[in-house]
């Protein structure tokens, strides 16, 4: 599959699953965590789980106790890429 999520779709997401609204251009900051945007672990399996079900793979073990969005997206690209 060649579709990699970005910053756009995450915040997208985000808001979908787990309540929170958050623009995409904070997440883009290198520094951003999703303490900052009071995303928990909760939120990112919300997240993970939709993601499965849309690219039909599974995503990295561990993809929802990221820190970062930019680590989260590092994970979630890579398992679609690789069919993880």
């Amino acid at each position: 599959m060649n579709h990699h999520l970005t910053h756009e779709e995450l915040a997208a997401l985000i808001k979908t699953r787990a309540g929170i609204t958050v623009a995409a251009d904070a997440i883009e900051h290198p520094d951003a965590t999703f303490d900052e945007f009071g995303v928990d672990s909760l939120g990112l399996l919300g997240i993970v789980g939709e993601l499965e079900n849309r690219y039909g793979t599974q995503i990295a073990p561990g993809a929802e106790m990221s820190k970062t969005p930019q680590q989260f997206l590092d994970a979630v690209n890579s398992s679609v890429k690789t069919g993880a």
